[in-house]
């Protein structure tokens, strides 16, 4: 038995380091959106100043709600709700082709208003939002409400 501890004892070791090695290794950081969103080309009003139906917008939608912000996927019409400090990665998140008149967003607000509250619920985070976007570059589109 005495023998059998020093052969275990390297095995032990190596065992432990392999392990270690395998472990999971600390995440990069994620890149910065407002970077990601520079390399989008800036904003061309040309190519979108003449749009009156806003079914005809290419560009990413938002909808500013009371409990946060819409953003509108129109490949399944589906709108993910959004808080507003979650705005700027998920649009960092979007592909180049989401972007053909460059970096510029429509914004609207909800015409969904129950009570004073809400509409001062809309009005923050409009505020907010549009704070946000303006700090990382991107121009805003401001569609009125329907």
């Amino acid at each position: 038995m005495i023998h059998s501890l020093p052969v275990r004892l390297p095995f032990v070791a190596i065992l432990s380091l392999s392990l270690l090695a395998c472990s999971p290794q600390q995440k990069a950081p994620a890149p910065d959106p407002v970077a990601l969103l520079q390399l989008v080309p800036p904003a061309d009003p040309g190519k979108y100043e003449r749009i009156v139906d806003m079914r005809n917008w290419h560009n990413p939608y938002l909808v500013v709600r009371t409990d946060g912000v819409a953003l509108l996927d129109p490949a399944d019409s589906a709108e993910v709700l959004l808080k507003p400090d979650e705005v700027l990665p998920a649009l960092a998140r979007l592909p180049a082709s989401a972007w053909p008149y460059g970096r510029v967003v429509a914004v609207s607000e909800s015409g969904l208003r129950g009570s004073e509250q809400d509409a001062v619920a809309i009005r923050r985070n409009k505020g907010i939002v549009g704070g946000i976007l303006e700090s990382a570059h991107v121009a805003i589109d401001w569609v009125p409400s329907a």
